[in-house]
């Protein structure tokens, strides 16, 4: 997504690198407002024996996340650029795949869930290395939303791994592919049943 030419920025902040930064935050603000959406389209079609556990799980998650596109449009603006929230430019915009489960078990949310939070994450990461330079108070932010999102993602993974640590998910490339996988349970060779 292509931002327009700041009129001003911050005080110390070159305008180059003021236009840099808005666009690290409007990645962020689009994934924000996607995950948030995901969170919530998963908790109204989780079914199965831990519905409730996770249905109410998932409600602080979407509270937080959105807080969060809150903080970082308004970084936005504070930056003088102009954030973008509109759900055509988020899907033109965005570099990751639409959520591909519907009505699911516990399970299969779960897994799809471990991946979109490890993409979400992974470019939180990227994001607080290249700010290392470019502007310490929206990388403070970055470090905060991270380690919110780190605990969450923990959470999601509390429910599929084993006593031994072992995440069900390993090796799934695709959300349908982690559903699979965090649903089938393996002892000895063959399927639990």
């Amino acid at each position: 997504m292509t931002t327009s030419k700041l009129k001003y920025t911050v005080p110390g902040m070159t305008e180059a690198d003021a236009e840099r930064v808005v666009t690290l935050l409007q990645s962020r603000l689009n994934a924000a407002n996607d995950l948030h959406l995901t969170l919530k389209h998963v908790h109204w079609n989780v079914v199965g024996p831990h519905f409730i556990a996770v249905h109410e799980m998932l409600d602080p998650q979407v509270d937080a996340v959105r807080g969060f596109a809150d903080d970082l449009a308004e970084r936005i603006a504070t930056l003088g650029g102009s954030p973008v929230g509109t759900p055509g430019k988020l899907v033109a915009a965005r570099t990751w795949d639409e959520y591909s489960i519907g009505r699911a078990t516990t399970q299969e949310h779960l897994g799809a869930l471990d991946l979109v939070y490890q993409g979400v994450i992974t470019e939180y990461r990227d994001g607080i290395k290249e700010l290392e330079e470019l502007d310490p108070v929206t990388q403070d932010m970055f470090v905060a939303h991270t380690e919110q999102l780190e605990l969450f993602h923990w959470f999601i993974r509390a429910h599929l791994e084993d006593k031994g640590g072992n995440l069900s998910t390993t090796g799934a490339t695709t959300e349908k592919a982690a559903a699979k996988k965090a649903s089938t349970k393996k002892t000895g060779g063959k399927k639990a049943g």
